[in-house]
């Protein structure tokens, strides 16, 4: 089936917005403005949120330390209807989840914007899903679209379990994972509405498996590292220096460390052969972000420089994510 330029570039719009949500996430994260709207979709409960305290009631945060401890209940409700009896009754013990968060109105916009940039993504997602839906009803990307439109939904309301549950670690983790999912399907989706324009790139079965390989890597490290971020939190909230982070952080850690080195050798290997031979640009390109990425990531392990560096090492990281996704769809023998 024949899709129209403007349809293609379309998707490619929506990837570049679906990368923001990752960026303004991230950006949320190290500014600790995770909880500057305590209730969730509104903020503080109006569609545009206050720019000064005075506009609160005096009593706003028994108000929403009481929707939270509601919201919390649901929430463990739910962990109990799957099995997870143990973390549902952990969630709901755990002191930090009831801490009262004063208002910030930095902390507040921030994370407004970061909530006004997932829904325009949301919006946009379906939008498109009703143009294929008139346009390209018989393709059968319209049910991988469907998919990530459910997806996207859900990672919506998972965002507010987020929220309800004071940003608990392991919450924060699967967040990252379903927005690296719904990623990969817009770009597997984009790359088959342009796949009879676009040229199969000849590869050897070599190249083809290291960029599988440090694909599969890159995203459990990606999962890793949001785990270690998580576990270098709550030693920071518990007062421990980061001269004892390492010692702290166990296995984790040094898989981590020892999987970005992995990663650069077979890259390293992967561009050897690529220019002995095919000389594909892409590869080339992933050697750079994957450089760039783990810079970033010294820097915030031994550097004592986190803030936009945290931000950039993600980002960086899932963009190397994409590229490595994209040549191995468009990788052929």
């Amino acid at each position: 089936m024949q899709f129209s330029k403007s349809f293609v570039r379309f998707n490619w719009v929506l990837v570049v917005l679906l990368y923001l949500v990752v960026v303004a996430g991230s950006f949320v994260r190290i500014t600790g403005s995770g909880m500057g709207c305590p209730d969730w979709p509104k903020c503080f409960g109006s569609w545009v949120p206050p720019t000064q305290a005075r506009q609160l009631p005096q009593d706003y945060k028994a108000i929403y330390l009481a929707k939270r401890t509601k919201k919390v209940e649901k929430y463990s409700k739910f962990l109990v209807a799957i099995g997870m009896e143990e973390t549902a009754e952990r969630i709901k013990k755990d002191p930090s989840i009831y801490k009262d968060e004063p208002f910030n109105v930095k902390r507040t916009w921030t994370e407004y914007l970061n909530r006004l940039v997932g829904f325009l993504a949301g919006n946009l997602m379906l939008f498109g899903f009703g143009w294929m839906l008139l346009r390209y009803r018989k393709s059968k990307l319209i049910w991988l679209l469907a998919l990530n439109l459910i997806l996207m939904g859900f990672e919506g309301w998972f965002g507010s379990l987020v929220v309800a549950s004071n940003l608990v670690p392991w919450t924060i983790t699967i967040h990252l994972l379903i927005a690296l999912i719904i990623i990969g399907i817009q770009l597997y989706i984009t790359y088959k509405i342009n796949e009879p324009k676009s040229k199969e790139i000849k590869a050897s079965s070599v190249i083809r498996s290291i960029i599988w390989i440090v694909f599969i890597i890159t995203f459990y490290q990606m999962i890793l590292g949001t785990q270690v971020r998580e576990a270098i939190d709550q030693l920071t909230k518990q007062g421990i220096g980061r001269d004892q982070w390492t010692d702290k952080l166990g296995m984790p850690f040094y898989i981590h460390r020892s999987f970005s080195w992995l990663v650069l050798v077979a890259m390293v290997y992967l561009t050897w052969k690529n220019e002995k031979g095919e000389k594909i640009k892409l590869i080339r390109l992933a050697l750079l972000i994957l450089v760039i990425e783990l810079i970033s990531g010294v820097l915030l392990a031994y550097a004592d420089m986190p803030g936009l560096v945290q931000t950039s090492h993600l980002v960086f990281a899932s963009i190397l994510f994409g590229i490595l996704w994209m040549g191995a769809l468009r990788l052929k023998k």
